[in-house]
């Protein structure tokens, strides 16, 4: 759970923000005309949270995320998922030593404050359980023992569409977990021509240059945990998650844990910017980026994205 955090002179403000926006800079460069999916990736780090990026293959998603693990100076890993990867696999093993006559623990990938789990929709749904429960707690527990995972600890989880084969689409329980999914998409044309000409993106991830490390985005993430949320925010809030609990749109409408995900969030996006406080639209603008994948259309072959703007193109602010 995050600390209070200091008060801090505008001063300090501006220079957390700065570097932050220096931080977007950067990755903007890596991933060509993709500035609204990276500026929603910030927001969700800054808010404490685990993103998945769901797209086809070869838009860049593990770029991205090598790219931010590097900007942001974290220990980073990268796990490749597979149907026949284990639990221990990911979470560490205990292992005997005779000498001793006792067991001593190897920690797994999942130690690293940043954790890649790239094609998380190819792991069997025991490992699955298993990193979203890590996630969850913040913690591994083996042989009665239980080990503090590092903090800030960051998972972006990469799935490719459901539909193609070999693949274990994530229950909604588990997608819960992850604050925001997100979708790059394919580049603009322009992008894409620039892409062609430059050449491939990854030999630029040398050049990132780390603008913090993990105290610091600790400190960040205290920083926006504690950005001011006024009790008219909080009615805008509920009446947006109450709206998608009429019937009509979706099976099941948001859990009060996606409505405080939004709450996060939209703070987060206030700091980002520079703001003590939290305005109606940085709750639009993170609305859904966050609701989206916790819900299901009733209709099928509706767009969940698509009914989240209409309900904020009718819930008024007030």
């Amino acid at each position: 759970m995050l600390q209070s955090a200091p008060f801090q002179p505008i001063e300090r403000i501006t220079d957390m923000t700065d570097n932050i926006q220096a931080a977007l800079a950067q990755l903007n460069r890596l991933i060509l005309g993709k500035e609204a999916v990276l500026k929603q990736l910030m927001a969700c780090i800054l808010a404490d949270g685990h993103v998945l990026l769901e797209d086809v293959p070869g838009v860049g998603k593990t770029t991205l995320a090598h790219g931010l693990a590097a900007v942001l100076g974290l220990g980073y890993r990268r796990v490749q998922f597979t149907n026949d990867m284990m639990p221990s696999d990911l979470l560490g093993v205990s292992v005997y030593l005779p000498n001793d006559g006792k067991f001593e623990f190897h920690p797994g990938p999942v130690f690293h404050s940043f954790l890649l789990a790239d094609e998380i929709n190819r792991a069997s749904p025991k490992l699955q359980s298993a990193l979203l429960e890590a996630m969850e707690e913040r913690q591994v527990s083996a042989d009665g023992k239980t080990y503090r995972l590092p903090q800030p600890f960051i998972v972006v989880a990469t799935q490719n569409p459901t539909e193609q084969l070999g693949t274990f689409p994530l229950p909604e329980s588990q997608l819960d977990r992850f604050m925001m999914r997100l979708s790059m998409g394919y580049p603009a044309p322009e992008a894409e021509k620039t892409l062609y000409f430059q050449g491939d993106r990854r030999n630029a991830l040398p050049q990132i240059q780390a603008v913090c490390n993990a105290e610091t985005l600790r400190g960040w993430q205290q920083h926006a945990a504690h950005v001011r949320f006024a009790q008219a925010a909080a009615d805008y809030v509920y009446r947006l998650v109450e709206a998608t609990r009429r019937p009509g749109q979706f099976v099941t409408g948001l859990s009060p844990r996606a409505g405080l995900a939004v709450v996060n969030a939209a703070k987060a996006w206030a700091f980002m910017h520079g703001r003590g406080h939290v305005l109606p639209d940085d709750i639009k603008a993170v609305w859904v980026s966050v609701a989206n994948h916790r819900l299901q259309p009733v209709q099928q072959g509706a767009s969940s994205a698509q009914l989240l703007a209409g309900i904020l193109s009718h819930v008024a602010v007030q």
